[in-house]
């Protein structure tokens, strides 16, 4: 049986973890398909973060006849290659993930990497499963950064008509020219956009009342406004079966309250209702493992198992699914397996997250209904697009930032964007959260240029109540 000093399952966050301290160490990487389908890098390379956002990005241009007209600029679309678009992405990504395998498969002497998939048989014990070959070793320090998956719902057919996640939707050969969503979470919201820019007929199926729900009330009714504009958007409804004839695919639904069902005729059907860890596919209970309730491998603040060797970080064991979280938690993964005796925390006080949509969202901290639940004091302002002069040149008239501050110390509880450029409108805010500067002083302290965007941060946290 094969012994390691360090064994990483999964490519992801997890392979940023070696670096040239490592140089001595026998170190191994399990990642499933690293040969055949170019899935090293894990989930933010392949199929995630980076090329959904570069959809985003043509989306976005393909957008600008309708953001022109209201300038008084004609603009026309006159099409969309979709293979032109989709090979744009791919044939920049698939060489990196190619390069990341090769690097660590024939340039790092002291890594092995298996082509397969890994699983928990003891303590520190991991079976490497590649095709019908199968190896049981064992390593002094495991890393678990195995990610998560996407889930999809119980539905009577589904499986039988076939569906896309986001996992294949992003490598369709051509467009289809309608598509179903079932979903309103962050997925769902960027690829309706994705689509619907492209000429997509897109409907989204939703059980709840509003998308993006998890966001703050007013963000999430604004967006969910926006939306019913570009897309058909069915709300309240659960969907009953899907099923499939020569026309295509007609999924069945039923209205909360008066309605009764009704049906949606599609040509693709993408579900975006959520992702599960995959802790349950590494075994991590036969590892001696401890999972939260809701299916994670539980870590304290340095990341470490209740085994002790076993640290785990990403998609697998954190609430959050965000890239920049986990890239965090392998910095404090590497220098804990590295200086065991002298280790440090993660940093979760602050996670700030986006969401690349039409138009963008940012977000961090309190929202309102979270901080009235815990019952925490909080005064809140906001400030429109429409009313600094950025806007006015813009012509946004949707868009705002909304902020809530402590009464008493000023200091920020939350800040929610919605409208173009969220993401990095956000970025100075999350700055004085993190590093506790409090309203009155960012807002007085500095220079704010003058017309640029972020007048919008500065007239939201002037607006404050006193």
């Amino acid at each position: 049986m094969r012994h390691f000093d360090l064994l990483i399952i999964g490519s992801g966050s997890g392979n940023a973890i070696l670096d040239d301290r490592f140089a001595d160490w026998d170190v191994a990487i399990v990642e499933k398909g690293v040969g055949s389908t170019g899935a090293f890098g894990g989930t933010c390379l392949n199929v995630g973060c980076i090329p959904s956002k570069m959809y985003v990005h043509t989306a976005d241009v393909a957008s600008s006849p309708e953001e022109g007209t209201k300038l008084g600029v004609q603009l026309t679309l006159q099409g969309a290659s979709w293979p032109q678009i989709r090979d744009r992405i791919f044939d920049r990504i698939d060489p990196i993930s190619g390069g990341g395998w090769y690097y660590r498969a024939h340039e790092n002497e002291n890594v092995t990497l298996y082509d397969g998939t890994a699983h928990f048989t003891g303590i520190r014990e991991i079976q490497v499963r590649s095709g019908t070959d199968t190896e049981t070793v064992t390593a002094d320090r495991v890393v678990v950064a195995a990610g998560s998956r996407p889930t999809a719902p119980d539905i009577p057919g589904l499986a039988e008509v076939g569906y896309h996640t986001s996992d294949s939707v992003l490598r369709l050969d051509e467009l289809p020219e309608r598509m179903t969503v079932l979903g309103t979470g962050f997925i769902a919201a960027e690829l309706a956009h994705v689509f619907s820019a492209l000429g997509v007929t897109v409907t989204v199926i939703g059980r709840s009342g509003a998308l993006l729900r998890s966001q703050d009330t007013d963000i999430s009714r604004r967006f969910t406004e926006l939306a019913e504009q570009r897309w058909d958007v069915r709300l309240h409804r659960q969907t009953r079966l899907a099923e499939r004839d020569s026309d295509g695919t007609t999924v069945r639904l039923h209205l909360d309250g008066p309605g009764g069902p009704e049906t949606v005729e599609t040509d693709l059907l993408l579900v975006a209702t959520g992702r599960r860890p995959n802790s349950d596919l590494v075994h991590a209970h036969a590892g001696g493992l401890h999972l939260t309730e809701d299916g994670r491998i539980q870590v304290d603040a340095t990341q470490a198992t209740h085994v002790p060797g076993v640290w785990a970080l990403g998609d697998v064991s954190s609430p959050y699914q965000l890239k920049h979280v986990a890239n965090r938690e392998a910095h404090t993964v590497q220098h804990n397996v590295l200086h065991p005796d002298a280790p440090i925390s993660t940093d979760h006080s602050v996670v700030p997250h986006a969401v690349f949509s039409h138009p963008q969202i940012a977000s961090v901290g309190l929202t309102e209904q979270e901080a009235t639940r815990r019952a925490v004091p909080f005064v809140t302002a906001t400030q429109d697009y429409a009313d600094i002069a950025y806007g006015w040149a813009l012509e946004d008239t949707s868009g705002f930032a909304k902020i809530l501050a402590d009464p008493h110390t000023r200091h920020l509880l939350g800040a929610h964007i919605i409208g173009p450029q969220a993401p990095t409108l956000i970025q100075p805010l999350i700055q004085a959260m993190q590093f506790g500067l409090d309203a009155d002083t960012m807002a007085r302290g500095q220079y704010w240029i003058h017309p640029a965007m972020p007048e919008l941060v500065e007239n939201a946290l002037l607006n404050l109540p006193r």
